[in-house]
């Protein structure tokens, strides 16, 4: 039998203004995260690319204090990607993927330098 495993690892700047509920008594977060990628195009001209996860995390073991995290915040992501689906209320089925993360941690924005 194959062994297979999901597994992600991230790091960059939040980039909206994290939402932090309550369910079931845990706390949760939810927030977008921006990941920059530097590289040479065909012509050799240096290109920046950026991309947006939506991420979303559980209190308990590994997790800082949500409350801690705020836009603009430089944090290493660890978890599984995760692909949701859901009906709108017109009836039409829509799809995401986030990062279902089990481990943040709030970095130096020194460190996140290059």
């Amino acid at each position: 039998m194959e062994i297979s495993f999901n597994r992600i690892e991230l790091r960059g700047h939040v980039g909206t203004a994290p939402k932090i509920n309550e369910v079931g008594g845990t706390k949760v977060i939810k927030f977008s995260l921006a990941t920059n990628e530097r590289f040479k195009d065909r012509n050799g001209t240096l290109k920046e690319e950026t991309t947006w996860h939506n991420i979303v995390a559980w209190a308990g073991k590994g997790m800082p204090d949500f409350n801690e995290i705020k836009k603009g915040s430089c944090l290493s992501v660890w978890g599984r990607i995760r692909n949701v689906k859901y009906t709108n209320s017109e009836g039409e089925d829509k799809y995401f993927t986030e990062v279902l993360s089990n481990r943040l941690k709030i970095e130096d924005p020194a460190d996140m330098q290059m």
